[in-house]
């Protein structure tokens, strides 16, 4: 029996912001290759390009957003990725909007 491979941390996000927030549009970007180098940015075995999969930047349109604060549309999707912020990812950068805005 072989290990069924772990989805990578971009997967991981999309499939979670998809499922929660119905989005619009959505694109979740792995910026780690910009960060190589620094103390917290580790390599992963089996990472493509060995990325460290640690920062990422989300740009999310849903009508889940009508009506909410900026502060209150990050609070949500730190929320909805608390679990990939406690394992991997060091930093999230997030775009989040409403349809029209």
């Amino acid at each position: 029996m072989s290990a069924q491979a772990q989805p990578t941390m971009t997967l991981r996000i999309t499939e979670k912001l998809q499922a929660a927030l119905a989005p619009i549009a959505l694109e979740v970007i792995d910026e780690s290759h910009k960060h190589a180098g620094h103390a917290h940015a580790v390599m992963r075995p089996g990472t493509a390009g060995g990325s460290g999969e640690t920062h990422f930047h989300v740009k999310v349109v849903s009508e889940a957003f009508v009506g909410k604060s900026r502060v209150d549309r990050h609070r949500t999707i730190n929320s909805l990725l608390s679990a990939e912020l406690a394992d991997t990812v060091h930093a999230l950068a997030i775009d989040a909007k409403a349809p029209g805005e």
